[in-house]
Formats: C-alpha cells, structure tokens, sequence
C-alpha cells in the first residue's frame, strides 16, 4: 500500500495497514512546513478579535492552536477536532456528521452568523467555499495561514525503491487523501510509476479526490473509504481487496 500522507500523519495509516497483514511503503507527497511566527503576527495585527475561530485540518491546530483568543472553536471534522481536545482546548461547533466544509456549513451554529467575526485557521492554500458562505450570511471572515504545504524533495534512492517494488508488483493500492496530493503524487512519480497509477486501484476518503482521479484516469478504480481515519481507510482497502479477489468483504 503506498501511503502519500506527510510524514508525521501517516504512522497512523501505516501502523493499521499492517496490524491488518498489509505492508505500507511511506512516500509522502506533501511537506508541511510551519510558517515564520512573525509572518502570523503580522497577519493578526491586521484582524479584530473572532467570535468564532474555524480550524481546517490537525496541522492548523498544531500550528495555530494558541490563535484562538476566547472565541468559539470550531473544527472541520473528526480528526481535527481530536486534535483540538488533546492541545486541551473545547470543540465548540464540529459537524455532525461527515468532515468537510458542506458539512461545517450545515450546522446550527454557522447558519445565522450575520455580524459574527471568523477566523479561519489554515495552511497557505485551501477551498474557498467556507469563507464564501460564511460571508454570504452576513460574517466577517478572515484567514490566517500557519502553515505551507511544500512539493518534498524526494531523494533518488527512495524513487528507486518505490518503482523495484512497483515493477515486482508490491504496489496494490494507492492511498490519496486530497486533491493536492493526487496532483503532487503525479509530479513526483518516476514516468514508469507514474504510468500505472491509472491501473492501480486508489482509496481516498474525499469524493472531490474520487472526481479528480476519474477526470484524470478515466479508466481507474478509486474507492471511497467512509472517512479519512485509519480504521476506514483499512476497510475501505479490505473491500476493495475482497472484491478483486471474489470474496465478501
């Protein structure tokens, strides 16, 4: 299983694969790299105190989790608030279900928010559609970046590694968990591997990844795991797996 997540969050993913019998090669395509405190302080001179202060991923609050001030956290989903709850902070608003922006948006607490300030706690790039609603209802919104997502360099040994494991046929499965990655992944794939990826079946809990990877391969076979947590990729993979093999999931 190849497992594209950056290199600290993929332990988890890693560690699942293969209390289940599987083996995870680690090949992050995506580097997430703090951003200069006084770049941040810059940026929140220039803002008023939230009301409410949005976090978007668990690298926002690990990155930002001191920027909230006395507003109300909320957290995008599952991940992020568990997060949230270790720095030993409340999760104030979090979807009810689902881990997404749409889901964010339906909660009780971000429909009437007319007059409200919200910070949206973030990388150096994201969806905009959160701030778009948000400030269709009537609220002031503001980002703050804490963090950039950075192209790794990938050292030739470790590409080479990859494609003899490709080539022998021990690459079965592709996670991906956004749109930056698969686009990422694309970049950084010696040509040869680079080839298979529209054969090799691709989990992802994201149907924006599911879309994207169609338009890019049409012809492929992405999963959609039910979450982005370790226990669904795992099981997204096991079914995928059982059907390929002919066996109930």
């Amino acid at each position: 299983m190849l497992v594209t997540r950056p290199r600290t969050q993929a332990i988890e993913l890693a560690n699942a694969i293969e209390r289940h019998g599987g083996q995870a090669f680690c090949f992050p395509v995506i580097e997430i790299v703090a951003r200069d405190t006084h770049a941040i302080q810059d940026e929140l001179d220039g803002q008023a105190s939230p009301d409410i202060v949005i976090f978007i991923s668990r690298n926002a609050v690990e990155h930002g989790i001191e920027y909230t001030g006395g507003a109300l956290i909320a957290a995008i989903g599952p991940a992020t608030t568990e997060a949230v709850q270790a720095a030993g902070r409340v999760v104030d608003i979090r979807p009810s279900s689902g881990y997404d922006s749409e889901h964010l948006l339906a909660e009780a607490s971000l429909r009437d928010v007319a007059g409200k300030r919200v910070r949206i706690i973030r990388g150096s790039q994201g969806r905009e559609l959160l701030a778009e609603e948000l400030r269709a209802r009537g609220a002031t919104v503001d980002y703050l970046s804490v963090y950039e997502r950075r192209l790794p360099d990938v050292d030739p040994d470790t590409l080479s590694e990859l494609e003899r494991r490709w080539r022998q046929g021990n690459i079965n499965v592709i996670t991906v968990m956004s749109v930056q990655s698969l686009a990422n992944l694309d970049r950084i794939l010696p040509d040869w591997c680079a080839a298979q990826v529209a054969s090799t079946p691709l989990v992802t809990p994201s149907g924006r990844v599911l879309k994207e990877a169609l338009d890019r391969y049409p012809a492929s076979r992405p999963a959609l795991a039910a979450g982005p947590g370790a226990d669904d990729m795992v099981q997204a993979i096991i079914a995928l797996h059982s059907t390929d093999s002919g066996t109930a999931p």
